[in-house]
Order: structure tokens, then sequence, then C-alpha cells
């Protein structure tokens, strides 16, 4: 994690070490079983917010930066970044974000990159 002021607007980074799920897998999990989805939702809102615990509170709007490292290019891009909905629910959970909503969020901003041997999402926070 890293904390930088610079004027007006914060700056914070965490990690999120393993791959979150793509959106068919989350779709997948929906369908299979009545609490495949919401054990999965309750694991990885988990791991984000156990991920982001250093983190300062967050008191104004935010935009995201979020890299998806991936193990390999078997997944599109739009698929990938599914797993945001579990990144915000871990901030709001964690306390580090009062909210997910419009007031909360500015925007988000996706990176997709390959790492075989070290896949992660890193996150990048700058308050506004």
């Amino acid at each position: 994690m890293s904390i930088l002021n610079r004027g007006i607007w914060m700056h914070q980074e965490f990690t999120i070490q393993g791959q979150m799920p793509t959106s068919n897998e989350i779709i997948a999990a929906s369908k299979s079983h009545y609490m495949a989805y919401a054990n999965m939702k309750k694991d990885y809102t988990a791991l984000a917010m156990i991920s982001s615990q250093n983190l300062k509170k967050i008191t104004n709007k935010i935009d995201l930066q979020i890299t998806w490292y991936r193990k390999d290019r078997r997944s599109d891009p739009d698929n990938i970044a599914g797993g945001v909905k579990f990144i915000l629910d871990g901030l709001v959970k964690g306390g580090k974000l009062k909210n997910d909503g419009w007031r909360q969020i500015n925007s988000i901003a996706h990176k997709y990159a390959v790492d075989k041997d070290n896949p992660r999402v890193e996150v990048m926070i700058k308050e506004v």
C-alpha cells in the first residue's frame, strides 16, 4: 500500500493476490446452486476487505484504476472486470468507503496484463 498527498487529492493503492472470478464464473455460480453465488460473494468480498485493511478511510469521491493481472489471456477483458463488484463491496464492508454509489464513485478504469507467476489485482484509488 502507498499513500501520496498531492494538494487536493490523495492516492492510495492495494493489491489482491490471485485472480478474482470472471463474469462467466459469477453467472455460472448463481445458476448452479442457490448458495453458490452467496458464498462466492462472501469469500471474495472478504478477500478484498482484508487486502485493503491498511488503507486510510476515504472521505471524498474517488477515481479507481484497476489492473487485472491474469495467468493467461483465456478470458476477455470485459469478463475479467466482473470482480469489481467484490472490490467495492470489500471497501464498504471494511469501512474504507461509505458506500459504492454515485456520490462516492467518480470513475472506474481497467487495465489488463498477464503475469503467469503472480496473478493479482492492483487497485489505485485517487480522491478527487
